[in-house]
């Protein structure tokens, strides 16, 4: 065998944490030292004390992370080196005939814990509602710095290193056709994917679309007036939540100038927690709720189990500098012309009008907007993110 053929080798993945391992995380929250309360009654000053503490109070007596362990480890794991970095992936194959290679990428702070849920309904379709002529093959890669894949060593890895990279993952698989899904930063590095055009790339499905006029989210980025037009009641409520999350979004700004001070993160459990539940508004809400006893969309296991990965792999500081590696807009318009569906969920950053969305996609084959969910779609809303990709990639088959 070459050195080629060796760093190209696709290998069997696993993992084991000890049980020292979880005894020096749960010393660790019980040795949290807390800050005083909030001095205000909502969360417009962040994660909320008492949702903290009723986080770690489960996290310290109650959460076994060996149950998520296991869902993990009964899945195909696999490791492969691509341009010099070890990337960890998920790869599941349907008994389906013809079943349609499809890679699904996470966003932060999330990892391949946000996909768990969809791995089977896609692959095995006739055990959940579907035929078996919407059957998947399912990759879910776990992005750079992020998970167990490798942490690069120097600047570089950005969306459209890391496009390629999955392009490549494809067709080291064996599939000369295949399609494509993100949200959040899945979205970003799925349509670069779109953008860069490889030959194999069917089309792409987002839940974070990239549909928005470019000088409006310029404007909105800048605090500048936004361009004078006759926006609809649709499009005029997008700008609005738009300009609320810019307002909101300072956490990325220090994981994009400052990741390196965020080492707080890679030493203390609760302070991760803390800062890892507030990406928006609307999921910090859902989340707070189901520490409150609330039982919708996410479980308190299902939060527990992607920041305990992140804590268990020590891949806080790692992952925050993806964000300062992207050079893109999230939400403007990118000229993408090949196959795109576009799912919009009602608690998203902001809801895609379908007018912006016409606009920015000349080759949209799916738009619908969903009765509820958010920002996490696999994670929150799996029955029906499952029965979009269906319905999205049906005319690619």
């Amino acid at each position: 065998m070459t050195a080629t053929s060796e760093a190209t080798e696709i290998r069997p993945f696993s993992f084991e944490f000890s049980d020292a391992d979880l005894h020096n995380l749960k010393q660790r929250i019980e040795a949290t030292r807390w800050p005083e309360k909030e001095t205000v009654s909502d969360q417009s000053q962040g994660t909320q004390l008492s949702t903290v503490q009723a986080l770690a109070h489960y996290w310290a007596s109650e959460y076994d992370w060996r149950k998520v362990e296991a869902k993990l480890k009964a899945l195909p794991n696999f490791i492969t080196e691509i341009d010099g970095l070890d990337i960890h992936f998920i790869h599941v194959r349907s008994q389906h005939e013809n079943a349609l290679p499809l890679i699904v990428t996470h966003g932060w702070p999330g990892s391949i814990v946000e996909q768990l849920k969809i791995i089977e309904p896609l692959t095995n379709p006739t055990a959940h509602g579907g035929s078996a002529s919407e059957a998947f093959d399912v990759v879910v890669p776990s992005i750079p710095g992020y998970g167990f894949s490798g942490k690069p060593t120097e600047k570089g890895w950005g969306p459209e290193r890391i496009a390629r990279a999955w392009t490549e993952l494809m067709k080291r698989l064996g599939y000369t056709r295949f399609v494509a899904q993100g949200g959040d930063w899945g979205a970003l590095i799925t349509e670069t994917m779109a953008l860069q055009k490889p030959p194999e790339l069917l089309g792409i499905h987002v839940n974070m679309p990239a549909e928005v006029p470019p000088a409006v989210e310029v404007a909105i980025l800048t605090g500048n007036p936004v361009p004078e037009a006759d926006y609809s009641e649709e499009e005029q409520r997008a700008i609005e939540q738009l300009q609320f999350f810019y307002q909101h979004v300072y956490y990325a700004l220090e994981m994009a100038t400052r990741p390196q001070s965020l080492t707080g993160l890679a030493d203390s459990p609760v302070g991760l927690a803390a800062f890892m539940l507030d990406h928006d508004a609307k999921s910090l809400g859902l989340i707070s709720r189901v520490f409150n006893g609330v039982e919708e969309g996410l479980t308190r296991d299902d939060v527990l189990d992607n920041v305990t990965l992140f804590w268990l792999t020590n891949t806080a500081v790692s992952a925050a500098r993806l964000y300062g590696e992207n050079t893109s807009q999230f939400f403007s318009a990118k000229g993408i012309t090949i196959p795109v569906a576009v799912s919009v969920f009602p608690d998203e950053l902001h809801q895609a009008p379908r007018s912006w969305t016409e606009q920015a996609y000349p080759n949209l084959i799916h738009y619908n907007q969903l009765p509820k969910g958010g920002h996490f779609a696999a994670w929150e809303q799996p029955e029906l993110l499952v029965d979009e990709l269906r319905t999205g990639f049906r005319s690619l088959r």
